[in-house]
């Protein structure tokens, strides 16, 4: 349908993975490093992600990440140094062009998935836009939000499905959604982090099983999914955000061979 760099989006499996957010430049390169050494012995393409503002966060107390000029220098770091394809979210229209002149994918929040003007600055960009379907929505409703994004001439949308609100503090996943959505005409990417978060579960801040998301990943991928999406830490536990769901960097390895076994079965 469209590409990334080399990534054909809508015929490649590929995978998201990194950090929730940019803790220091540091920390960014040495997962970045990690996860291109990982995906070149499994032969795997993926999109770098990590978040230079995470303003949706539980608390006002909560660390945030180091802005968006900080955190795009980063990332372009991330992308000379290790030739990979980025993606970051945006929260406000008037990031959406200067974010696009560095990133390869623009990502839409999920809380912010079907706010217009968002929706169409980002597509104005000509970027290809990755939105995450919102806890809120079905999946037929994510229709409405690309034809926003379509409005602009911008054609080159995916979604994510990252789970739906299931109560008080917890999620569940429609695995139907996936066939749903792709039926519609667009790549689907399973969220198998976020799926296992509990948002606000440990009251300032969100909770979550990491332990259940190589399921998420491999139930998404049985069902179609083009893609998955991971946030991956080397120490989760010391994690400045979105520690409980993310997936340790030296166990990832062999969740991924596990992921492609599905994707190699089902293909």
């Amino acid at each position: 349908m469209f590409k990334i760099k080399d990534i054909k989006i809508g015929e490649d499996f590929f995978f998201i993975l990194g950090p929730c957010v940019i803790e220091r430049e540091e920390f960014v390169m040495q997962i970045a490093e990690g996860l291109k050494k990982i995906a070149k012995e499994l032969n795997l393409k993926f999109i770098f992600k990590a978040s230079f503002d995470k303003a949706n966060r539980s608390s006002i107390e909560s660390y945030r990440g180091p802005g968006m000029e900080e955190g795009l220098k980063i990332l372009n770091k991330v992308k000379k140094e290790f030739g990979l394809p980025i993606t970051t979210d945006i929260h406000l229209p008037e990031q959406a062009k200067p974010v696009s002149e560095i990133v390869d994918l623009l990502q839409i929040p999920a809380f912010l998935s079907r706010q217009t003007d968002l929706l169409l600055a980002a597509g104005k960009t000509g970027r290809p836009i990755n939105v995450k379907k919102a806890q809120f929505s079905a999946p037929w409703d994510v229709f409405n939000i690309a034809e926003k994004i379509k409005s602009t001439g911008n054609n080159k949308i995916m979604f994510t499905e990252r789970g739906s609100s299931f109560g008080y503090n917890n999620l569940v996943v429609d695995i139907t959604s996936i066939p749903i959505i792709r039926k519609g005409g667009y790549p689907v990417v399973i969220d198998a982090t976020h799926s296992v978060q509990k948002p606000g579960g440990l009251g300032k801040s969100s909770g979550g099983n990491r332990e259940l998301a190589p399921y998420i990943a491999k139930a998404g991928v049985a069902a179609g999914a083009d893609a998955v999406f991971m946030e991956v830490h080397p120490n989760p536990e010391k994690a400045l955000s979105d520690g409980p769901n993310s997936i340790k960097l030296s166990e990832l390895k062999e969740i991924l061979e596990q992921i492609v076994r599905v994707r190699e079965a089902v293909v």
